[in-house]
């Protein structure tokens, strides 16, 4: 009895431990909603796998999974508000004084996680995770996570390839073709455009590597004291990149193998959950069609100056359509009969709705996604980041117009709405968009957890590693080639040139002779 005891425990126990897979500790910093909404659907999509997750972030569940663990940082939400206050004065400088704004609430956001004491005692405990997913938004630091616990990193960037992810895992950035997230040009631009986007992408580098890095590397050396990679060399050693992000949202471009596009995960694909009632019950009751309004996460519509607030509602007043505005206060003053304000919809069930004819959005990549998944042409307002880039690429395919917020008026609000809602061109290229971006073999989830897991049963996958992340700059674009290369290139040129001259003073003085012999012989 007791050999048959040992062999079924032995048994149930190698079968429990395979059921329970793998554990992950995954980092989500930014205490931006939409960025959290990303990185909670992959971890929602290992839990489905078998897997444990353990979660650093200042959104916690409301409804507890098992294996789904929480870390909980809410100081981010303060750090984080104080950032978004300031998002309508930043929208009006210039993208290059914008851009180092960016990074600082990029350190403020890293060291304010590594910082927090529920974060400590998990850096103090005797843990170790199978991977470690590092959310990636200019918080280097975070990913002294993975050394720390003994795991290869994964990384996960809300939005498309950029600057601070591509060079993770020597992923090419073509500047005549490539243009930069924060521009607002597509992979077609002329001399001017191209020029903007390699003197842009010049600047990103020599503040990346000058001045926000070294910062990173502080804060690395001062919570990782332990780690025995150097920083830099740390960053190199990424195992993966997931981008939320997908080539007919975008444009194509090239990526190295551990670059891997996920966009979409937080995508409902199944039929749409119900509605609440009153919700439902407007948007049924809209005899002409309901527009979804919302400017996102990080920027309330409460907080919009009061003549802009007076344009808009000016605007939705005379519209013949029902409009569900995303409005974060209880009440809004002479608001109009065909309006319904909340603080919160269901985003993504209301789009899926056949009554809903637009979306007026601030142009964020997960509104962009959403709108194309369900097939809502969009009018766009877009404030500050890769929002700009996402309305230039709405326009350009045919499925969005852009309202310049600073130009922002009743009129050319009302002309956009009706515009983009009354020319079918705009329905039918948005159409055709989302028949090509769910056209895939399998979801942007199943896609990223099998990768995920693909990494880890690899440990860390090395052989998917470019060889362009052992080469220093010089080397990589072969500049000390060149450098040899254009002294002999130019020896040469000089020594030809003196030749074809040698040899046409020799042919010259030889016909002048030749003339002058026949001039005495007359």
């Amino acid at each position: 009895m007791s050999l048959k005891l040992l062999f079924f425990s032995l048994a149930f126990y190698i079968i429990t431990g395979q059921a329970r897979g793998y554990s992950y500790l995954m980092v989500l910093h930014t205490g931006s909603k939409s960025h959290h909404t990303v990185g909670e659907a992959l971890a929602k999509g290992l839990t489905s796998a078998g897997h444990e997750v353990t979660i650093i972030s200042p959104f916690p569940q409301k409804k507890p999974h098992k294996h789904l663990i929480d870390v909980n940082t809410p100081k981010i939400l303060s750090v984080m508000g104080a950032h978004k206050a300031r998002i309508l004065d930043n929208a009006k400088l210039s993208l290059v004084r914008r851009y180092p704004i960016m990074h600082a609430m990029g350190l403020d956001l890293t060291e304010a996680l590594l910082k927090d004491p529920a974060v400590q005692e998990l850096l103090g405990k005797n843990l170790s995770f199978d991977g470690v997913i590092c959310e990636t938004f200019m918080n280097d630091a975070h990913y002294g996570f993975a050394e720390h616990f003994g795991a290869p990193l994964i990384t996960l960037s809300t939005l498309g390839a950029t600057g601070w992810t591509s060079d993770l895992v020597g992923t090419p950035s073509p500047p005549s073709y490539v243009p930069h997230n924060l521009l607002r040009f597509d992979d077609h631009m002329d001399f001017w455009q191209r020029a903007q986007n390699l003197g842009f992408q010049a600047y990103e580098y020599f503040y990346q590597n000058w001045i926000h890095l070294p910062k990173q590397e502080v804060l690395y050396r001062n919570y990782f004291p332990n780690n025995k990679q150097d920083f830099y060399e740390m960053r190199k050693s990424t195992s993966l990149v997931l981008l939320n992000n997908h080539v007919s949202l975008s444009n194509p471009r090239p990526y190295s193998p551990n670059m891997i596009e996920v966009g979409g995960m937080h995508i409902n694909r199944n039929a749409p959950k119900p509605l609440p009632n009153d919700i439902l019950e407007f948007i049924e009751g809209a005899e002409y069609g309901v527009i979804y309004f919302s400017l996102g996460s990080n920027l309330n519509s409460k907080d919009l100056p009061q003549e802009k607030q007076k344009a808009i509602l000016e605007t939705l007043r005379v519209l013949k359509y029902r409009v569900l505005w995303k409005y974060e206060n209880d009440s809004l003053a002479d608001k109009p009969d065909n309006v319904y304000i909340s603080n919160w919809f269901p985003q993504d069930d209301i789009l899926a709705h056949h009554k809903v004819v637009a979306f007026i959005t601030h142009g964020g990549l997960l509104s962009t996604m959403e709108s194309i998944y369900h097939g809502k042409p969009v009018v766009g307002i877009p404030f500050f980041g890769d929002q700009f880039m996402n309305m230039a690429r709405a326009e350009k395919l045919g499925y969005g117009i852009t309202v310049n917020y600073a130009q922002l008026n009743a009129p050319s609000f009302r002309s956009a709405i009706e515009r983009v809602i009354m020319d079918v061109t705009y329905l039918e290229r948005v159409k055709t968009l989302s028949n090509q971006f769910r056209d895939q073999k399998e979801t942007p989830l199943e896609r990223a957890v099998y990768w995920v897991e693909h990494v880890t049963r690899q440990k860390g996958a090395r052989y998917l590693r470019s060889a362009s992340q052992d080469l220093s700059f010089v080397e990589y674009h072969n500049l000390d080639v060149l450098a040899v290369f254009l002294p002999v290139i130019s020896l040469l040129i000089v020594l030809m040139y003196l030749l074809v001259q040698f040899i046409i003073i020799k042919l010259l003085k030889k016909v002048l002779k030749i003339g002058g012999d026949k001039v005495k012989a007359l």
